[in-house]
C-alpha cells in the first residue's frame, strides 16, 4: 500500500482511461480540494442511486431495460466509491500493527486499476 505521504488516487481518470494521481504536501492545495469536492460528489450521486433503486425495485412496472441501465449506473457509482475508499484508505496514518494486536500477512486491501 502506498503511504499516506505519497500520492494520492484520484478520483477521475485521466486520457485513455488511465488512473490518475497526485504528489502533494498540500492538502488543502487547488488540486486536493478539488479532488475532495469530486469524491463528495461521487458520494452523493451513489446515495442518490440507491435511493432511486429502492423506487425501480418496488415498481412491478420496471421493465427489464430500466433494470439494465439501473445496474449499469450501480456498477459505475460502486466504482466510484471503491475508489474513494481506497484514496482515503491511503492518507491514514499506517498504524502500529503491535498496538493493533495485527499480525504480518493480514491481507490489505490494495488499490486497484479504476478506470
Amino acid at each position: 500500500m502506498t503511504p499516506h505521504n505519497e500520492l494520492r488516487l484520484l478520483p477521475w481518470s485521466g486520457p485513455d482511461g488511465k488512473t490518475c494521481f497526485l504528489s502533494t504536501d498540500d492538502t488543502g492545495g487547488l488540486l486536493s480540494r478539488l479532488a475532495d469536492q469530486a469524491e463528495g460528489a461521487q458520494l452523493n450521486v451513489g446515495a442518490e442511486l440507491l435511493e432511486h433503486t429502492r423506487e425501480v425495485l418496488t415498481d412491478e412496472k420496471s421493465d427489464p431495460e430500466e433494470l439494465r441501465l439501473l445496474v449499469r449506473d450501480l456498477a459505475d457509482a460502486l466504482r466510484d466509491a471503491l475508489r474513494v475508499a481506497v484514496s482515503r484508505g491511503h492518507r491514514l496514518p499506517t498504524p502500529d500493527p503491535a498496538l493493533r494486536g495485527v499480525e504480518d500477512g493480514v491481507p490489505r486491501l490494495q488499490a486497484a486499476a479504476f478506470g
